[in-house]
């Protein structure tokens, strides 16, 4: 089970995150967002990060020059890919890409890909909101497509739900940033710490439970 934490800002909040064990950092280069910083901004934050955590580069547009850029000069291990996209890009980098498939009924698994992507990470379908609304979908959904391929469950996650959905989902990973928030843009430290300890222990319980399972 991997943990990501997502709309990271400051340095303070990313270091935060890795002492409590997150694997992955998103730092959000799309301008629409409240949670947007420069890729300046992501670059120096990087940099002083530890070892051994992934950093997420989450954009909603640009082409294969600039996604190239972005990549070597800010230090990004992988783009999480909102909206359309055409599917050259997609494929020119699908060893870095996390596809973002926006859930609003069943028929949404329609839209996962079977380009080699690293994993399609599900979030809720908001009319004005590319991600970050704060709102759950049906976890169901998110289980049948878990079976396909690796799947980052996101929206509307927190401390006091989310070993539920690790439960009902089994995702590949879990994906926050509202539901660890103090506001827009700066995590509530408290919320962070119990949201990946959280998620750690319910995913420890369901590979104990596999494991008494497969005696």
């Amino acid at each position: 089970m991997r943990v990501k934490i997502c709309g990271i800002t400051n340095l303070a909040d990313a270091l935060a995150s890795a002492r409590f064990g997150a694997d992955a950092l998103g730092f959000i280069l799309a301008p629409e967002s409240p949670r947007c910083i420069s890729p300046e901004t992501a670059s120096s934050i990087i940099k002083e990060l530890p070892p051994f955590v992934t950093t997420v580069g989450v954009i909603t547009s640009g082409d294969e020059k600039e996604i190239h850029s972005l990549i070597h000069g800010v230090g990004l291990h992988l783009i999480q890919f909102h909206g359309d996209f055409p599917e050259k890009t997609l494929r020119r980098f699908s060893h870095r890409a996390i596809q973002v498939v926006r859930v609003k009924d069943e028929g949404s698994l329609a839209t996962l890909s079977d380009l080699p992507v690293r994993a399609h990470l599900l979030d809720t379908y908001h009319e004005k909101q590319a991600g970050g609304s704060g709102i759950s979908f049906n976890w169901q959904i998110a289980k049948k497509a878990a079976l396909r391929g690796n799947v980052i469950l996101a929206g509307g996650l927190r401390p006091d739900n989310v070993q539920d959905a690790i439960r009902q989902v089994k995702p590949y990973g879990v994906d926050v940033s509202s539901g660890v928030e103090a506001e827009k843009g700066k995590k509530d430290l408290v919320k962070l710490q119990q949201f990946i300890s959280l998620a750690k222990e319910a995913a420890a319980k369901m590979m104990e439970d596999s494991f008494a399972a497969s005696k």
